[in-house]
């Protein structure tokens, strides 16, 4: 027969089991950010937003009409939203032991702002995602600014790169990291003069010319104190970073599953640190340990040597030594024949990486018209398949030209002259192997006058 007794130690247990299922899993929001500035009216969450407040995943920010907030990272990083916008942290989990399980998630749902990437974004881009009602935009190392209205989003690029793309069936608003499909579409900050924009229902955005109107400036000016930035002349009438480094870290979290290596690490004089210098005027590499073998660029250093970054892809980066700029002729051309190179292919489904190697590789350089026309085969295995590259050459050396805007090509360049030992040349270049994107292929090359 039960007792008294017995009845309260059963009601008790069962309080407790009761108590412990009703726990969630995760008690509470990480951390996200910390209010440094505000002006105007502000509000987080529906409640007035105070300076030093900490700022948690799933918060929403919606500022009035003279309303700014400045918000520095818990990776360092920043995120400014400017008068008569509304915008989301949804996630801003850093993993900083493991690099691969971070996940930041932004969103801007109307109005103008501005991200400056933080250390773990920069460890982590392939796990980074800034969405706008109508587009998925993803980071190689960046300062940007966007402004969106539930029809119609722009982007400019201060610093590094974007790819953004237009939600379709490959891309969802749902998803984390950047679309990397046939739909995306690459801006880099020295793309002076161009944005990006794309439309509601549209998949691959246009890249546009700058003009007065249609600027996310021009829609919420910065306040003359916003950090790190400088308004530059009307030419291209936007802003660029001054102060806040935004490049790539050379430490770069791989989740590399495969390791099939049949191709050394470029060779050159060499250096200290492993880096791979040519001619003392060209430095380039990859910037992140892969496949067991360690970065052979560090960018970090590169910036603070301040040496020229002319070209960044995924994996590879080229600089320039300090005062090495070449003033290029203006008559004349120039053939070159590749000497080094490394590449990668990348399987975007599998999330395999594997080496290839290039062959039949020419570049030649019209000084005449400012141009440059390049190509070479890509052996992965079994399969080989030929690249196209062009574009333009400034006066002073810097090769350019996107994949998108040149029908004839089909993989994208940056790089650089010089005339080191009679001519030498070296880009970065990447391009899809197939037509939705899956796999990509990416690379460096080195050349030499012919």
């Amino acid at each position: 027969m039960k007792t008294r007794t017995d009845n309260l130690s059963g009601n008790f247990l069962r309080w407790i089991l009761l108590s412990l299922m009703a726990v969630p899993v995760f008690a509470f929001a990480e951390d996200a950010a910390k209010v440094t500035a505000i002006w105007g009216k502000v509000q987080i969450n529906g409640k007035p937003a105070t300076v030093d407040s900490q700022i948690s995943e799933n918060t929403s920010i919606k500022t009035g009409a003279d309303g700014y907030i400045y918000l520095k990272t818990l990776d360092d990083g920043m995120l400014i939203v400017r008068p008569n916008s509304e915008a989301r942290i949804v996630s801003y989990h850093v993993d900083k032991k493991d690099p691969s399980n971070t996940r930041i998630k932004l969103e801007l749902v109307s109005g103008v702002a501005r991200s400056v990437s933080g250390n773990a974004v920069k460890l982590a881009r392939q796990n980074f995602r800034f969405n706008t009602p109508v587009a998925a935009i993803g980071v190689r190392g960046t300062d940007f600014i966007v402004s969106t209205t539930a029809d119609v989003t722009r982007v400019v690029v201060l610093e590094g790169g974007v790819v953004v793309s237009g939600f379709d069936g490959a891309c969802s608003p749902q998803g984390g990291g950047p679309c990397e499909g046939i739909s995306a579409t690459e801006l880099f900050a020295r793309q002076q003069g161009l944005l990006l924009q794309i439309n509601k229902g549209q998949s691959k955005p246009q890249l546009l010319q700058s003009a007065p109107g249609i600027l996310p400036d021009s829609l919420a000016p910065p306040r003359s104190d916003e950090p790190g930035s400088k308004t530059l002349g009307a030419s291209n009438n936007t802003n660029v970073s001054a102060a806040i480094d935004p490049n790539l870290d050379p430490n770069k979290a791989g989740g590399v599953q495969q390791t099939l290596v049949n191709n050394k690490p470029s060779t050159g004089t060499g250096n200290p640190g492993g880096q791979v210098a040519l001619a003392n005027t060209i430095i380039w590499g990859r910037y992140f340990e892969l496949f067991g073998q360690k970065a052979e660029i560090d960018l970090k250093k590169q910036d603070e040597s301040q040496n020229a970054n002319l070209g960044t892809n995924k994996y590879f980066a080229i600089y320039r030594a300090k005062d090495a700029e070449w003033q290029v002729p203006t008559t004349g051309s120039l053939g070159f024949a590749l000497k080094d190179s490394q590449a990668l292919v990348v399987d975007n489904v599998k999330s395999l990486e594997s080496a290839a190697k290039l062959e039949n590789g020419k570049l030649q350089l019209d000084f005449a018209s400012a141009t440059f026309t390049t190509g070479f085969d890509v052996v992965s295995g079994n399969e080989k398949f030929a690249l196209r590259g062009e574009g333009s050459v400034t006066s002073g050396g810097v090769l350019y030209g996107v994949n998108q805007q040149m029908p004839s090509a089909n993989m994208s360049v940056q790089g650089v002259v010089t005339a080191e030992k009679g001519g030498t040349a070296s880009y970065v270049f990447q391009s899809k192997l197939d037509e939705d994107g899956k796999r990509m292929v990416y690379g460096v090359t080195y050349w030499s006058k012919r």
